[in-house]
């Protein structure tokens, strides 16, 4: 009974708080597959033009993943790519998940995005990008970020 009412309050806050219209403006299932520079970095070639993407909710930054054994290994390959505007090392701390859509690539139904806060050396306050395990999209560096060069 103690493990059957967890597993009740997770569904219940699951279907009432996810809507049956996805709000993601940013989803692309044709988005080309996710490529390795290194084990942990991506290959990332674009810069996006958009000032929300990444830092907008319903603008995640989409890491599809379609095996959630090792749900942040993508997050952190995308993390690794970055550094900040003049090529500062970042580091980056996972926050909190929040954000509740609907998605077909989750056995609920729904996913969550996660929160990741973004610091580097110089830096007056740290930014926050939303990133999605559960959808694709092109991958691309947000407005104010640029590539790792290591």
């Amino acid at each position: 009974m103690k493990k059957i009412v967890p597993f009740l309050i997770l569904i219940f806050i699951f279907t009432s708080c996810v809507s049956t219209k996805s709000t993601l403006k940013n989803t692309d299932d044709n988005a080309p597959m996710l490529k390795l520079v290194t084990y942990n970095t991506f290959a990332i070639t674009a810069y996006s033009q958009d000032k929300k993407y990444g830092y907008d909710p319903d603008y995640p930054i989409n890491i599809f993943y379609s095996d959630t054994r090792n749900e942040t290994i993508n997050q952190q390959r995308f993390l690794n790519a970055l550094a900040g505007p003049k090529g500062e090392k970042i580091t980056y701390t996972k926050l909190e998940s929040c954000c509740p859509f609907p998605t077909k690539r989750s056995e609920m139904g729904a996913g969550l995005l996660d929160v990741y806060q973004l610091r580097w050396e110089g830096q007056r306050s740290p930014i926050t990008l939303y990133l999605n395990i559960y959808e694709k999209g092109v991958l691309m560096v947000p407005v104010g970020l640029t590539l790792n060069k290591n």
